[in-house]
């Protein structure tokens, strides 16, 4: 488990419930035997926290080297970035489970938990993986907002509250509710923040931030 704010139970290090990315996981240990190379587990101030932030996957040389969400790869910068302009975050961002960086009033998760060959998870495994994804919800007692990074994520996460797809389609800056028995959830849509998105001009910090600044607004009304 890495340092820091570990989150609620997770898959087992040695998880076969998707034979793909067992696969792939093994014959990363042989080539990388000093990354993470496992499920990498939720992180934050999950007693606390009123704001959860799901991904899509781990990277490879990112949060499968480091076993922290979001740590080691470019997705990260900007990601932990906001979170500290934000204050959903304190200390240093210094791409290491070492560093002094802590969440305040959030968690991070992945719909995957596992690093997928070439970053791209089937339908099978991202549906295979949300017996851990809503779990993991259901045990943050102070949950209001959940914020889908990309559509993968978002379509995950309907499927999970058993909403239909096509009622609340992904769009970044969109804002949907949800429910969960007794409890009810905003939903808010961005953008991944990867290399890819940033690069392209589909998502810029300003329009990053301009999420940030929605859930701001939502947690103070």
């Amino acid at each position: 488990m890495p340092a820091g704010q570990p989150g609620p139970s997770g898959p087992d290090r040695n998880c076969d419930l998707c034979p793909r990315l067992k696969t792939f996981r093994d014959t990363n240990r042989e080539a990388f035997p000093d990354y993470f190379n496992a499920p990498v587990p939720a992180w934050g101030a999950f007693a606390t926290a009123r704001l959860a932030i799901v991904g899509l996957a781990p990277g490879l040389r990112g949060a499968n080297r480091t076993g922290r969400p979001f740590t080691g790869d470019f997705a990260g910068d900007l990601l932990y970035a906001t979170l500290l302009k934000f204050g959903f975050a304190t200390g240093k961002f210094e791409k290491s489970i070492h560093d002094s960086l802590q969440l305040v009033d959030c968690a991070i998760l992945n719909a995957v938990r596992c690093v997928p060959p070439q970053n791209k998870p089937t339908p099978a495994e991202i549906h295979t993986c949300r017996r851990f994804l809503m779990p993991a919800l259901a045990e943050m007692p102070k949950l209001t907002i959940v914020l889908a990074l990309g559509r993968i994520a978002h379509e995950s996460l309907l499927r999970g509250f058993g909403e239909k797809l096509s009622a609340r389609p992904f769009a970044h800056g969109a804002i949907f509710h949800l429910t969960q028995g007794q409890r009810s959830f905003h939903l808010h849509d961005s953008y991944h923040c990867s290399r890819y998105n940033t690069q392209t001009g589909v998502l810029t910090p300003a329009s990053f931030e301009a999420i940030f600044a929605q859930i701001r607004h939502s947690m103070s009304t």
